[in-house]
Formats: structure tokens, C-alpha cells, sequence
């Protein structure tokens, strides 16, 4: 079961990723973010959405370790942190925040919780 859920959750992130690298017009809008004054935020949408998710996601599969997963599960509680921080100080729409942040909380949890005594 837990390396079924692992690879699933390293899918997810690739998925998530793949939207931000192929299609950063359509992630930046679903986000709140479209460009209004330069395409730079398009590229940041390829690189810190995109690619940088696809890549992470790619390398835990391939690595197929209990500590790859750890990791990537703190990566995504890195990501829930700074949206939950947000919440408190930038007032963005409250339920896609709790959405987004509640996935990644649910992904770091998990991907820590299983994998984290299976390093020794």
C-alpha cells in the first residue's frame, strides 16, 4: 500500500508540475497570477511551478527510496507553510488558499509519516 500512495503522491507532483511547464498562461490565472505587465511570470511559473515540480517528482520515482519521499514530503511542507503564513498576512481568497494548502499538508503528512521510519 504505502509504496502504491508514494508513487502516487510522486505522480501528483509531476502532474502538478506538467501545468505549470506546459501550460503557465492557464496555472497563472488558475493561481491568481496572471501577467500584466511581463511575460517574466510566465517563466517563473515554468521554472518554480513547472519544472522545478516535474523534475522532483521524476528524481523520487527514480530514486525509489524511503528518504526520496521523506524529502519530497518536506518540500511540500515547506509549501503548505508558506500558504498557511499567507493566509494570516495576505488575506488571498481563503478557500482555494485552505484547498492548495490543505493538499500539500495532506501529501508532507503522509509522504513523512509512511516513509520516515522506513530509512534506518
Amino acid at each position: 500500500m504505502k509504496p502504491i500512495v508514494n508513487a502516487i503522491a510522486a505522480l501528483l507532483t509531476i502532474g502538478f508540475g506538467l501545468f505549470g511547464f506546459l501550460a503557465p498562461a492557464y496555472t497563472a490565472n488558475a493561481l491568481d497570477l496572471a501577467p500584466t505587465t511581463s511575460t517574466m511570470g510566465l517563466s517563473e511559473m515554468r521554472a518554480s511551478v513547472g519544472g522545478l515540480f516535474v523534475v522532483t517528482g521524476i528524481a523520487v520515482l527514480w530514486l525509489n527510496q524511503p528518504m526520496a519521499y521523506v524529502m519530497l514530503g518536506v518540500v511540500y511542507s515547506g509549501a503548505a507553510l508558506g500558504r498557511f503564513v499567507s493566509v494570516v498576512l495576505d488575506n488571498p481568497p481563503l478557500a482555494k488558499a485552505l484547498i492548495f494548502g490543505g493538499i500539500e499538508l495532506v501529501l508532507a503528512v503522509w509522504l513523512i509519516a509512511a516513509n520516515l521510519n522506513r530509512t534506518a
